[in-house]
């Protein structure tokens, strides 16, 4: 499971990327993100998303969320918080994911995973992986309108070269296309939901 992310680029630099509105008093100017910390992501959503949408395209926005869901009420308040969907068929995420307004981008700019163990420590091996053909690139990503807006992370199996490192499953990494961004924040989940799938290991790099 990933646990760390990196996003070294400023709120400026975000928001071009993945154009949208950031506030200009935006104090995001990078770093690492673990779990329980608010980073950015990009929605194409509203804070309210009762009724029918406004006509036209919707305006994306550069807006922080924590990294952390509150865990289903069926587990009780001892259950950890959800960092990765694994599931999205789940009960506990298909409506938010169904409904785009609760799909997000989640940009970064390497991502940290978890490998076999190192025979001569006992313990296992961080892997840090970033995307060859796109610097800043973004995570598939879903929130929750909680007490505190949060979001988690998409998972799908790993690539092959992942594989050989002994990881089992990485965050969804979206295509740098406009085309395929658009259809992540505002495609029918019938679309969508194609785009959970790994990444492939000719565009992927350690480091």
């Amino acid at each position: 499971m990933t646990v760390l992310y990196r996003l070294n680029a400023c709120a400026a630099e975000i928001a071009v990327r993945f154009g949208a509105r950031a506030s200009a008093d935006d104090p995001w100017s990078g770093g690492t993100i673990g779990p329980g910390s608010f980073a950015p992501v990009v929605t194409a959503g509203r804070e309210f998303v009762a009724g029918p949408r406004p006509a036209g395209e919707a305006e994306r926005r550069l807006v922080p969320r924590l990294w952390s869901v509150p865990p289903p009420p069926s587990v009780g308040e001892a259950g950890r918080s959800v960092l990765t969907v694994c599931n999205p068929d789940s009960p506990f995420w298909i409506g938010n994911l169904r409904n785009s307004e609760f799909r997000c981008l989640v940009p970064a700019t390497s991502l940290m995973l978890w490998g076999r163990t190192d025979p001569v420590t006992g313990k296992r091996r961080q892997h840090w992986l970033s995307c060859a053909d796109q610097p800043l690139f973004a995570l598939a990503g879903v929130w929750k309108d909680s007490e505190v807006a949060s979001f988690a992370l998409l998972t799908c199996p790993a690539n092959a070269m992942l594989r050989e490192l002994g990881v089992e499953r990485m965050p969804v990494i979206l295509p740098g296309d406009p085309a395929r961004l658009h259809l992540w924040l505002l495609g029918g989940w019938d679309r969508a939901g194609a785009l959970v799938a790994p990444y492939a290991s000719g565009l992927t790099q350690l480091g």
